[in-house]
């Protein structure tokens, strides 16, 4: 009775779901023939009768002035360079400035020059996908809300060519589904990887996993299965791109693992302004009364400052140098807001804390030119980021000339700090002892040994210059143009 009862019910209940299947599909087909006939060339025809090929980069935020952006006008740079008949679209929410505001923002940051106007089209739901808006399930409420800025996107200009160059991969399945897009990605930083899986995993208590979450089992339990659904979610959207391209190897790694698409996966180096550090004349030092430790980077927790800190303490502490020179610890970077300005006051306690406060000064938001200007004097860069994806502030220590200290971890460790031709280009580390004795260690270097270890930088960091991004990057998206 009970068998019977069972295969009554479940007979209609399959029924009903391959109905409502079907009407899914029926209704995500007529959703895209409604796209296709939306289709409106933003411009004419050549001279040649042909329509140009539109190819339109997501980037929300195009008018922000970082790494990311830099890689986006270099991209469209190098299209319409080898593309003739080409037009290159950027979906923003920069509605605050004009194109052409923009475009010259873009020259007057990075040198870059475009040699055909850009579409630029503007989207109003920008909010959708700001971290401020999801206190909570961060992660998942910004890709859901960058769906919801990919569906405007859509319905304003549908391209030929679809390239998320700011990771928002659950845009791809979108475009290349419901648009017909072909569909391709730059990786920046995968929204998730299996290194946060595996703090969480770990119950380690780090800057994006809270103390309260990791003292509570249940908690650690609950944001581990959110964790490994989002990932699965992630690799899902991922895969549906017909061309990716990575940053680092680091990022390679976990693209590889979660997407599962290595037969058009590859690594595109972004392109650092290299040539305007290697301008810096590299000379013996000079001077032998002072030497100086030079961080670069934003102050956000990620980039462990306190680590810095921490290890030229114990450096200075341990007086390892015995009578020779002095030393100052110089920190540059960048604040953004409030939050930045508290987290540098909270750093200049630390060094009163320590009693090295003499010793360490503070840059925020210094000139281009000043920041030359230390890189040229200093002895030592320094950066302390676990697992950095690439890590472009330390490209340019390294072209500028000075010695390098990593971390061991992520690009620097896979990419920037490895040996070139055979010789030392720098020096890796991990913790506040390891920083403090490779410190002591490279300060007890001769001048020429210290200049050969600089010159062995300075040549290896070709391989992030503009030209070598584009070859590689043209290389990776040529499927899309077939």
């Amino acid at each position: 009775a009970c068998f019977r009862l069972l295969c009554s019910l479940l007979i209609p209940a399959l029924f009903l779901s391959g109905i409502l299947c079907v009407c899914l599909v029926v209704l995500l087909w007529g959703i895209r023939l409604w796209i296709q006939q939306r289709k409106k060339p933003l411009t004419s025809a050549g001279k040649d009768g042909k329509r140009p090929l539109l190819v339109a980069f997501f980037h929300p935020y195009c008018n922000a002035g970082g790494g990311g952006e830099r890689v986006l006008w270099c991209a469209i740079r190098t299209l319409q360079k080898k593309y003739r008949n080409v037009t290159c679209v950027v979906y923003t929410g920069d509605r605050d400035a004009t194109g052409e505001e923009i475009v010259e923002g873009a020259f007057r940051r990075f040198n870059i020059k475009l040699t055909h106007p850009v579409k630029f089209v503007f989207l109003e739901k920008r909010y959708l996908v700001e971290a401020s808006l999801y206190p909570h399930f961060t992660l998942l409420g910004q890709s859901l809300g960058s769906v919801f800025l990919g569906w405007e996107a859509l319905l304003k200009c549908v391209p030929d060519i679809y390239i998320d160059s700011m990771g928002y991969a659950f845009t791809l399945p979108l475009f290349k589904y419901l648009g017909g897009c072909r569909v391709g990605c730059y990786v920046h930083y995968p929204t998730i990887s299996t290194d946060m899986l595996s703090v969480v995993r770990n119950q380690d208590t780090r800057f994006n996993n809270a103390a309260f979450i990791t003292n509570n089992p249940l908690f650690s339990k609950f944001k581990l299965v959110y964790y490994y659904f989002f990932a699965f979610m992630y690799g899902l959207v991922g895969s549906c791109s017909d061309v990716i391209m990575v940053n680092s190897s680091w990022t390679l790694n976990h693209i590889l693992s979660l997407w599962r698409a290595g037969a058009c996966t590859s690594v595109v180096y972004p392109p650092c302004d290299v040539q305007t550090f290697l301008d810096i004349p590299l000379e013996e030092e000079k001077s032998t009364t002072e030497y100086s430790i030079v961080s670069v980077s934003q102050f956000r927790p990620e980039k462990d400052h306190p680590l810095q800190i921490r290890a030229f303490a114990k450096l200075l502490k341990e007086k390892r140098l015995g009578q020779q020179p002095s030393l100052k610890l110089i920190l540059i970077g960048g604040c953004r807001h409030w939050q930045d300005e508290e987290r540098v006051n909270n750093l200049k306690r630390l060094c009163e804390e320590l009693g090295v406060s003499n010793y360490v000064t503070f840059r925020i938001n210094i000139p281009f030119e000043e920041l030359k200007r230390h890189l040229a004097e200093a002895t030592i860069g320094l950066h302390t980021m676990w697992n950095e994806h690439f890590g472009i502030g330390v490209v340019e220590c390294m072209a500028a000339g000075t010695v390098i200290l990593a971390h061991n971890s992520g690009g620097p460790k896979l990419d920037i700090v490895v040996p070139y031709e055979g010789c030392i280009t720098g020096f890796l580390a991990e913790n506040e002892d390891s920083y403090a004795e490779t410190m002591a260690y490279i300060l007890s270097l001769s001048p020429e040994k210290r200049l050969e270890v600089r010159e062995n930088a300075r040549r290896s960091v070709h391989r992030f210059s503009d030209r070598h991004f584009e070859e590689t990057f043209l290389l990776s998206v040529e499927p899309l143009f077939k």
